[in-house]
This record gives C-alpha cells, structure tokens and sequence, in this order.
C-alpha cells in the first residue's frame, strides 16, 4: 500500500511516500524569501509552492524507489493554513489523484502532528495527551485513538508559537525569530527577569498578555539603558522562554491529573524548542509519565506526518472526493 502524501498549509512544500505505514520518503522545500519581510507573506507564499510542489513530488517518488503506477493513494494537507498555499498542494493531489484514477485523502494539519508520533517508536499507547505548539496553534488533546481525538484545552488569543515569533521581532532578531531564541537561551539565566503570566479557567491558554507586558518591559529598560538589549539578550531570551514554557507545562500538568492519563507527548513546531523538550522530560520523571518527543524532522511542518495520517484513514476506507475543498480554518 503506497501512499504518496502533499504539505502545503505554510511556508513549506513537502512530499513522502509511506509504504505500509512505513516512510520511505520524506522532501521538504523551505520557503526562505519569507525572511526579508519578518514573517510570512500568503501571496509569495502560493507562488513558492507551485514552484516547489513538482519537483518535490518526484523527488520524493524518486526517493521512495516508487512510481506512479506504483501508487495506491493521494494524500493532501486540506487544513487548517494559508488558503492560496492549501489551494496549490489540494490542487495538485487532486489532479494527480483523478490522472491516475486512485483515490483521494484529505488530513487535518494538527492532527497529522499529533500521529507523528507514530512515525517511528517509540509510540504512544492509547490514550495519551498531546501537547501540540506551533505558529497558529496551541492545544491540549485527549487522544483516544487514531482517528479519534479532543481538544480539552487551547489558547483564546495569540499561539505560542506566535509569542516566540513576536517577541523575537521586538527583540530585532530576524525572522523565523523561535529558533534564535532558543539559542540564546541556552547561554542565559531563565530567572534574569520575571514576566506575569496570564491566568485562564480550565485548561485554556493565552499569550497575547505576555507579549504586551514583554513590550513594555522592554520600553522602560531601553529608556534607562539604550544598549539593555544588546547587553543581556542571552538573559532576555532565557527568561522569556521559562516564561512560556512554564505556562504551557502547567496546564499540561492540570489535564494529566484530572484526566488521569500518564502517557504524554508533545507535537508540532515548537516542540523543537530545546527549553520545552528539556523541562518536559524533567517533568515527566517527577511525575512518573511516559512522555514522547518526535525527532526534529516530524516537528516542523513536513509530508511524512501527512502520510502516517493517511495510512490510517486508508485503513478506514476514510476518502474523500474531487469536490473537496480546502479549509484555511478548519474544524478539529
């Protein structure tokens, strides 16, 4: 069973091939004129990915060692993202699908990151709580099965991911900002300086607080001292970092006791960020989880987790048809 799976909810055009369940391939083309505008812009964006999108197709059919007779499936990202970046991969699969009379399997960006984990082991056994942080998303689910999942807490404003981003640009570092960061952190003091965290009921989050007080903060201490950035940005970017992960792994730790579940995992972009992957794994033998972390690869937007999604709704008979659309909000 080869299914050949398309990523194009963002800023990145991939393609992978899963071959009964398991990844045989895995292309992932980086947008990077993204960066000279501090951020991504939707137009150039589509434009990228209808350049992208052919040749990472073959060279992930090349890499696979498959062709396209070979071919059982068409996977494609249908949402949440970009609409115009989601419009060129649905297209494309969509073509393709219908040119080789194969069927057609449309996947929800956030859920394909959570069944990363199912990638490779070690895996998660049912069920397990994710943690999925990326730019446009910060969620707790309860996941029950493959195919079966809930989100029991999420932000009500900004992501993390749009928090790191954020406060790196008020930082002036370029972007994607997240990533530096976390390199800087790891030289600073996490407790150099104390942000107020934004308190929400249940399980939910906001970030939206932090980056405002973040402003300010930096406003009064660039007033006393124009270089205060320039001389404790190591500082700076450690304890913006506790900060956020402090917050996310409170309410984590709130879902695992009242759920009760103890097999913990975490997904999606930020889940790179060497502070969260660090305090995670401290946090889970005081509290005796077993917790999951994916490779770097599977954290950041790529094709294979969209194929791994795939290989499960194949399983389920779960197509969909050439009338399918995509959905730059999509329901979970």
């Amino acid at each position: 069973m080869n299914i050949l799976a398309i990523e194009s909810s963002c800023d990145e055009t991939s393609a992978a091939v899963i071959s009964n369940g398991k990844i045989c391939s895995n292309v992932v083309a980086t947008q990077l004129i993204h960066q000279q505008y501090g951020g991504v812009v939707p137009e150039l964006a589509s434009r990228a990915h209808q350049q992208h999108v052919l040749p990472v197709v073959e060279r992930a059919l090349s890499d696979a060692k498959v062709t396209k007779k070979d071919l059982h499936a068409i996977a494609f990202t249908r949402g949440p993202g970009l609409l115009g970046a989601l419009l060129v991969g649905t297209s494309f699969a969509k073509a393709m699908a219908l040119g080789l009379n194969i069927p057609l399997i449309d996947v929800h960006h956030m859920q394909a990151h959570v069944l990363a984990h199912f990638i490779e082991d070690p895996k998660p056994c049912f069920p397990f709580l994710c943690l999925t942080v990326s730019g446009g998303h910060t969620q707790i689910v309860k996941v029950r099965d493959y195919l079966d999942m809930e989100i029991i807490g999420q932000t009500m404003d900004d992501a993390v991911g749009e928090a790191f981003d954020k406060t790196a640009k008020l930082l002036d570092l370029p972007y994607p900002g997240g990533p530096l960061i976390d390199k800087y952190a790891q030289q600073g003091n996490p407790l150099a300086f104390e942000f107020p965290p934004v308190e929400m009921p249940g399980l939910d989050y906001s970030f939206s607080g932090i980056k405002t007080s973040f402003m300010y903060f930096l406003q009064k201490k660039t007033r006393e001292n124009p270089n205060f950035v320039q001389e404790n940005l190591p500082d700076i970017c450690a304890s913006i970092q506790h900060t956020l992960v402090r917050i996310l792994l409170k309410k984590l730790k709130r879902a695992a006791k009242e759920t009760g579940i103890r097999e913990i995992a975490i997904a999606g972009g930020v889940s790179a960020n060497s502070g969260l992957r660090k305090s995670l794994t401290e946090l889970g033998e005081e509290m005796g989880w077993n917790v999951y972390i994916p490779r770097f690869e599977y954290c950041t937007d790529n094709a294979a987790m969209i194929a791994i999604a795939a290989h499960y709704k194949y399983l389920q008979n779960d197509f969909t048809d050439q009338k399918v659309s995509p959905l730059a909000r999509m329901e979970f």
